[in-house]
């Protein structure tokens, strides 16, 4: 396992053809940025995707599967948004302002994380050849903003390339788990990193969105990562026997 700042991610090493990505891992500023903001902000769901990174670490293991995790929070850069996203470098989330943001070097921040984040799963890509990639996330019940409660305890977000998200959103289902299909929001409008490097590079993708106060304590965590990792085993199984996904 390699940990290192901010500039660049967490590697998890692992034997699988399956690769785990979690953009939203991390609540960490670096010290040189100010985002002037009031520093408990950096605890909730506008910051950093709750409970996301232990529950990719937790998946990682169980399906002794490599992974990319971010080390930066999406308020300093958001690197699950292409590099000419308005909101890459967010000015407001869910109703809190960010001042700090309104100066930024937009382009420095994109040299100093965006882009070594995605080079990095570029590498780990390159040298692993997966035949499935999952980004973790974690969604908030509901927006502080307003907007409706969210139902889900799981959401699997597609583009394109669905099959491979279609399979997992049926075996949830079949568990019994309240799933959503392109929900709590769409896949064909946030999901940056799997279109650049799943979709995009013909590799089978879909992101796993979990409800955060399902994985908020470890002990959620562990019970959600046991019934979500045999999914994606089967997912990835289908995958070696049919080999479509393309539709």
């Amino acid at each position: 396992m390699t940990v290192p700042g901010p500039e660049l991610p967490e590697l998890l090493g692992g034997a699988s053809d399956i690769l785990l990505l979690c953009d939203h891992a991390s609540n960490a500023v670096p010290p040189d940025i100010a985002l002037g903001i009031d520093e408990a902000l950096l605890a909730r769901h506008v910051a950093v995707d709750i409970g996301a990174a232990a529950l990719a670490r937790a998946l990682a293991g169980r399906l002794a599967a490599p992974a990319v995790l971010a080390t930066v929070s999406r308020l300093v850069i958001d690197l699950n948004r292409p590099s000419d996203h308005a909101g890459l470098v967010p000015r407001a989330s869910d109703g809190h302002a960010i001042p700090g943001n309104a100066r930024a070097d937009r382009a420095g921040r994109i040299a100093r994380f965006h882009a070594p984040y995605h080079r990095a799963i570029a590498r780990q890509i390159n040298a692993q050849r997966p035949a499935l990639i999952v980004a973790v996330h974690s969604f908030t019940p509901q927006l502080e903003q307003g907007g409706a409660p969210r139902p889900w305890e799981i959401g699997i977000l597609h583009n394109r390339q669905s099959a491979a998200a279609r399979a997992a959103i049926a075996l949830f289902r079949s568990a019994g788990i309240v799933t959503g299909d392109n929900a709590p929001y769409s896949g064909r409008q946030f999901n940056m990193t799997l279109n650049r490097h799943g979709e995009g590079q013909g590799i089978a993708a879909f992101s796993l969105e979990v409800r955060n106060t399902l994985i908020a304590s470890g002990r959620g965590v562990a019970h959600w990562a046991a019934i979500i990792a045999p999914v994606i085993a089967q997912v990835r199984n289908g995958l070696a026997q049919n080999a479509l996904f393309t539709t």
